[in-house]
């Protein structure tokens, strides 16, 4: 099981140690705005349009066989991005590192579903969820430490001696579990369909605050291919991508009925812990990490933190989390997954609200951390629970492309959070700034509107290069407003969340 929680590991906290190490990179290559959003971009796109794909490829070749794959190609992309000369190599690096982290994710999940049963699963899944949340949090101090002192190439370099330690443990100690009987055929179409289908859908939940959500408002040039069309790409990317899906959907359901293999089985739907626990996991995802993208803008534009210093303060959410992973082995004697989980996202909305009653322009970290370290708790008791209660009921022989489903779900619901939450951020911060700095005496509506589209393009950060005064400090408390808010919504989608788990079974095994 180590092993397993060091594969997930090593994907989660590289994508942490990139967003602080962006700024780096992009000195040091001298990248363009867009080359600079395309790091983290393509790496999400790759990463999510996969996921299903590479869960149903490791349930017919081998759990284990894609795992080590995946490890390989991973190490492999890493190297290619520490050793990039430019920019479009680096993107390179990013684009095979998204192939190998959509073969690792739903390889460890569906593995942990085939070998663990009862109370042990129970235990595994707590491993699995507590090392996300953990190393979530700590990614961002790695990173910060690693760009600080040392190089942002080490941001990269650092996967491969974790993944050879990966793959040595794994060969070892984990046994195969691959199922004689999906080994026959493959679905072509259905691969190509559900590929199209999330990565036009991921591309503009990810895409729309930057291109527009309708109009064009920045230029896009993909592989020399200029987007010319007033029209913004992702209204386009989102149609392609809804009705891909859509057309999978009916393809799976036709070849199902003909008795043809099939990517994802429709009969998943009709388990109940399955189906209630994706809509959860679903709702769960658009608030669950929504925090960690608008803190650390909070803590280094307003409160003047480094990237460093934000990485540690971070460090009380992952010590929730770790604890979590410790106290579900004892909880798990007690109560049911179901509990387990509802009590986490319970704790994950008492540490939002918390977290959103005490930010200010002047809060200290010492005063954020008891929420975050609830916060960090209820993450790592519910992520693995649900996880859990999700998968329980789904045949071995499924397990991956169930897996796959599962991620799937988690990647598109964070990826549309985060595009709810970082529009609400950005629009509090112009709206506050506006009135704000209209409110301080001899400022005209040229400066205050100037200076509220600064703060609001930049997310806050350009605060603390104001100089001290009545308009810095109109900045600081917009950039505090538009936190506090984030906060709440994302508390709000978790209560949803939270209501939707009362939808799953009381035993395993129930069905609609």
């Amino acid at each position: 099981m180590p092993f397993i929680a060091l594969g997930v590991a090593m994907i989660i906290v590289d994508a942490t140690i990139v967003n602080v190490a962006v700024p780096s990179i992009i000195r040091s290559l001298h990248l363009s705005a867009t080359s600079a959003e395309w790091l983290n971009s393509i790496y999400s796109l790759v990463f999510a349009a996969l996921l299903i794909s590479a869960g149903r490829a490791g349930d017919r070749w081998g759990r284990r066989r894609l795992f080590l794959l995946g490890t390989v190609v991973f190490v492999g992309a890493s190297l290619v991005a520490a050793l990039a000369p430019s920019g479009e190599i680096l993107i390179l690096g990013r684009f095979l590192q998204g192939i190998g982290g959509a073969m690792i994710l739903p390889s460890t999940l569906s593995t942990v579903n085939a070998l663990f049963v009862g109370r042990e699963r129970a235990i595994a899944f707590a491993i699995w969820g507590s090392t996300i949340g953990g190393v979530a949090a700590i990614g961002p101090l790695v990173g910060g430490w690693l760009t600080t002192d040392v190089s942002w190439r080490w941001a990269f370099l650092v996967n491969v001696p974790v993944g050879l330690i990966i793959v040595l443990g794994v060969t070892l100690f984990i046994p195969e579990t691959s199922q004689p009987d999906s080994a026959r055929g493959s679905d072509f179409g259905g691969n190509v369909l559900v590929t199209l289908g999330f990565s036009g859908v991921v591309f503009a939940l990810i895409e729309g605050t930057h291109y527009g959500w309708w109009y064009r408002e920045s230029p896009l040039t993909l592989g020399g291919v200029h987007w010319t069309s007033g029209v913004s790409p992702v209204p386009v990317a989102a149609a392609i991508g809804v009705l891909s899906l859509a057309i999978f959907w009916r393809h799976e359901r036709s070849r199902a009925r003909s008795g043809a293999p099939v990517l994802v089985d429709p009969a998943l739907f009709a388990i109940r812990s399955f189906a209630a626990g994706n809509v959860a996991a679903l709702v769960v995802s658009l608030g669950e990490f929504g925090v960690l993208f608008v803190l650390p803008l909070f803590l280094q534009g307003v409160r003047g933190f480094s990237a460093l210093g934000t990485g540690v303060l971070l460090l009380a959410l992952a010590g929730g989390s770790l604890v979590a992973g410790g106290l579900t082995p004892q909880l798990a004697q007690r109560v049911s997954a179901r509990t387990v989980a509802r009590t986490g996202l319970a704790l994950e909305f008492v540490g939002l609200v918390v977290l959103g009653l005490v930010i200010s322009p002047s809060v200290s970290g010492l005063d954020l951390v008891p929420a975050l370290l609830v916060y960090g708790l209820g993450v790592g008791l519910a992520t693995a629970q649900l996880t859990g209660v999700i998968l329980a009921d789904v045949p071995v022989q499924a397990s991956g492309s169930a897996s796959g489903v599962q991620s799937t779900t988690r990647q598109v619901g964070s990826a549309l959070g985060i595009a709810i939450l970082g529009t609400v951020y950005v629009s509090e911060i112009g709206r506050r700034t506006l009135s704000g700095t209209l409110a301080v005496s001899g400022t005209t509506r040229a400066l205050a509107t100037s200076l509220s589209s600064a703060v609001r393009q930049s997310g806050g950060s350009v605060v603390s290069t104001l100089a001290p005064g009545p308009l810095r400090a109109a900045a600081a408390s917009a950039v505090a407003s538009a936190t506090r808010l984030d906060a709440f919504v994302a508390a709000t989608f978790i209560v949803v969340g939270l209501a939707a788990t009362f939808r799953l079974p009381r035993e395993p095994g129930d069905r609609p």
